[in-house]
C-alpha cells in the first residue's frame, strides 16, 4: 500500500539540492528553516509531512510541513531540538544542504466546510495546526484556536495563527501569557460557556491529546488527533507507529497521520513513547561528548 503512494507523490533523490534558504531561532531549542525543495512544494498538502535526513550518519527525521510556496519552489519546517539528529539539524547554517528529503508524505487533512471548527495545539504541534487551521479558514469554517505552550518564550506562530482564526485563546504552563494552565482547561471553561464546535483538531503531545478527547468525548463533538510525534521511519517499514484505532493495528504514517480521538487506543500509545527513551538519551549523551 505504502509502496503506491510513494510513486504517487514521488521519492525525490539526493540529485536535489536541498539548501537551507532561511533559518529563525524561536527559542534557543525551536528553529524555522525554509528549504529549496520545489518538487515537494508542488505537491504539499495540510496534513503532510516529509522525512529528512540530515547527512551521512543521521537518522530519518519526520516534520510536518509548516508551509510552501509553489513559486518559489520551498517548504518550511519548525522544529525543536531534542534528540541527536534534530540537534544536527538546528546546527545547519543558511546556505549548508540537508542531505536528503522525502516527501510529501501522509494523507492529506480532509477539509470541508464544517462551521464551527476549534483547533487546539500545543508546543510544537503548532506548526502541525496552522496549515490546517489555514485551509479549514479558507474552505469558510470559524475558527477557534487554542494555543498552549511552557511559557511565553515557547509559544510559536502566534501571530500566525491569528491571521486564520476568528479568535484565539492562550494559556501556558507557567501563566506568563494568557490562561495559566492547559489548553484542555481552556477548552472545558469554553465548552462550559456553552461552546459546542462541530469539529475539533488536536494537535500536539499525546498527553494533551488524550486529554483533549476525554472532555470533547462527554459532549459529543467530534474530534481529530494527528499522531506525528509517534513516527521514526515515516514509510510504514519500521512498525514503530503502530497504533491500535477500534481495536485494529494501523500506521500513523501511512494510515494516518490524522484520527478519530474516540478509536485511538492512548495508553498504548503512551506506553510505545516511551520504548527508544533510554537508547535515545544515551545516544544524545555521546553526541554532546563529541561535539
Amino acid at each position: 500500500m505504502y509502496h503506491s503512494n510513494l510513486i504517487k507523490n514521488k521519492i525525490f533523490s539526493k540529485k536535489n539540492s536541498y539548501k537551507i534558504l532561511f533559518k529563525k531561532e524561536i527559542t534557543p531549542q525551536i528553529k524555522q528553516i525554509e528549504i529549496n525543495a520545489p518538487e515537494i512544494a508542488l505537491k504539499a498538502k495540510a496534513g503532510q509531512f516529509i522525512v529528512l535526513i540530515v547527512d551521512k550518519k543521521g537518522e530519518r527525521i519526520p516534520l510536518t510541513i509548516v508551509d510552501w510556496r509553489k513559486t518559489e519552489g520551498t517548504i518550511t519546517l519548525i522544529f525543536q531540538e531534542i534528540g541527536v539528529s534534530t540537534k544536527k539539524l538546528g546546527a545547519l547554517k543558511v546556505g549548508d544542504e540537508i542531505l536528503n528529503i522525502v516527501g510529501p508524505l501522509g494523507n492529506p487533512s480532509h477539509i470541508e466546510k464544517y462551521g464551527s471548527v476549534a483547533i487546539i495545539c500545543g508546543g510544537v504541534g503548532t506548526a502541525a495546526a496552522f496549515p490546517i487551521a489555514r485551509a479549514l479558514k479558507k474552505a469558510g469554517n470559524t475558527i477557534i484556536s487554542i494555543i498552549g505552550a511552557q511559557n511565553k518564550r515557547s509559544l510559536i506562530l502566534e501571530h500566525e495563527m491569528k491571521k486564520v482564526s476568528d479568535k484565539v485563546y492562550i494559556s501556558t504552563d507557567d501563566g506568563s501569557k494568557g490562561q495559566k494552565g492547559f489548553v484542555s482547561e481552556v477548552l472545558k471553561l469554553l465548552i462550559d460557556k456553552q461552546y459546542r464546535p462541530n469539529i475539533v483538531y488536536a494537535i500536539g503531545p499525546t498527553v494533551m491529546m488524550k486529554a483533549i478527547a476525554e472532555i470533547t468525548k462527554q459532549h459529543e463533538i467530534r474530534t481529530i488527533v494527528s499522531l506525528n510525534p509517534i513516527m521514526i521511519d515515516g514509510m510504514g517499514m519500521c512498525g514503530t507507529c503502530r497504533v491500535s484505532i477500534d481495536d485494529e493495528t494501523k500506521f500513523a504514517c501511512i494510515d494516518g497521520p490524522e484520527f478519530d480521538a474516540y478509536a485511538v487506543n492512548f495508553n498504548e500509545l503512551i506506553n510505545r513513547l516511551r520504548i527508544f527513551s533510554n537508547a535515545e538519551k544515551t545516544a544524545l549523551e555521546v553526541y554532546k561528548k563529541n561535539t
